[in-house]
């Protein structure tokens, strides 16, 4: 097969790319510039997309003797994933910008381009399987990126190749230097890759700039603080509400509201959920028959509880879920995984989390 590898500089998609080799395929490399500064160095573990991972995704390809070039979708990757993230916390949702760079670029703008000019699938160092072209988890579940795919159709599936899926990461460290790659020993990039220094709520506060408003206590109420943005408050947070109450119960965000700018905060008591509704979903594979059971995963590095999964009436899901849970935020990802034991680690699809709450009562 004639395949593109996307190589980030990073050690996942250098041994990808070399695997993809080692098979016999016609592989050619791909650095994607996401960034509308890349002569910044990359700091420590943080960020992606610098001059750095440039070079030393391209030392790989090098080494491996295949043809590497580098593609520009910085401004893409602004809108799509930048300015939407943006977007979304200013209506009060709270996005996953590692989702969204998955279906629009590195699976749409990237694979597009790719088939358009004669490859037949794109070669990425994501820790997932593909068997039978159904998306699974990875054998390293502590690595397992599964979730942030699960946006990805079954077409875009089947334009996909995932070497490191049925290897732990120790493993693909090992290959990487045996092959006496420098980027054996390199630290993954965490967090959000457009704000290396990790600070979310500064990020989005020089975007939007300051709108203060009133944190308010769910049972009285009354209004027991303020603040200086409900972007920099996501719902389930624990930490760094900035207010007292009465009692010495820990708080958490129930709910915001952009519009008032009001921030809620309740008891534990008060933020567990056991209903979640989606917008319409994606399905990786053939549309299951509802309502069906399945186990559904809310965050990205949440643990799966079952549920079971209906159709609403605007197009939409509803997920009864088995057990209570907090910090069900709007427009974050609730990923299905097949139920059985047998067929547990296959992804069936996903929603994005339109609200979260208990039954209404028939």
């Amino acid at each position: 097969m004639r395949l593109l590898a996307a190589m980030s500089g990073g050690v996942d998609s250098a041994v990808a790319a070399a695997l993809a080799v080692d098979a016999g395929h016609d592989v050619t490399g791909v650095h994607l510039a996401l960034s509308p500064d890349r002569q910044t160095l990359r700091s420590g573990a943080r960020g992606c997309c610098s001059v750095e991972d440039a070079h030393d995704a391209r030392r790989v390809a090098d080494e491996l003797g295949i043809p590497f070039y580098v593609w520009d979708l910085a401004e893409r990757f602004t809108e799509d994933v930048v300015d939407d993230f943006v977007a979304e916390y200013a209506a009060g949702r709270t996005p996953n910008p590692c989702l969204r760079c998955n279906e629009k670029i590195k699976f749409a703008a990237v694979l597009d381009r790719a088939q358009a000019l004669g490859f037949d699938a794109v070669v990425t160092g994501h820790h997932a399987r593909l068997a039978d072209g159904q998306l699974r988890r990875s054998v390293d579940p502590a690595k397992d990126q599964s979730y942030v795919l699960a946006v990805l159709t079954a077409e875009q599936l089947a334009g996909a190749v995932f070497p490191l899926g049925s290897m732990t990461k120790q493993r693909v460290r090992e290959i990487a230097a045996e092959r006496g790659f420098a980027v054996a020993t390199k630290a993954d990039s965490h967090d959000i890759c457009f704000i290396p220094d990790g600070d979310t709520r500064g990020f989005l506060s020089r975007r939007l700039g300051e709108q203060p408003g009133p944190v308010v206590d769910a049972a009285t109420g009354a209004t027991v603080g303020e603040h200086g943005g409900t972007y920099g408050f996501t719902v389930g947070q624990r930490r760094g509400l900035g207010v007292a109450v009465g009692d010495s119960r820990p708080r958490y965000v129930l709910g915001i509201e952009p519009v008032t700018r009001t921030v809620t905060i309740g008891t534990a008591e008060q933020a567990g959920v056991t209903e979640v509704r989606t917008a319409r979903p994606t399905w990786t594979g053939p549309v299951p028959r509802l309502p069906f059971h399945a186990e559904v995963q809310l965050r990205a590095h949440g643990t799966p509880v079952p549920c079971t999964v209906s159709a609403a009436d605007d197009g939409g899901l509803v997920l009864r879920l088995g057990s209570e849970q907090r910090g069900v935020a709007p427009g974050q990802s609730a990923v299905l995984y097949a139920a059985d034991v047998e067929r547990g680690d296959l992804v069936l699809g996903q929603g994005t989390v339109v609200s979260a709450g208990h039954p209404v009562p028939a």
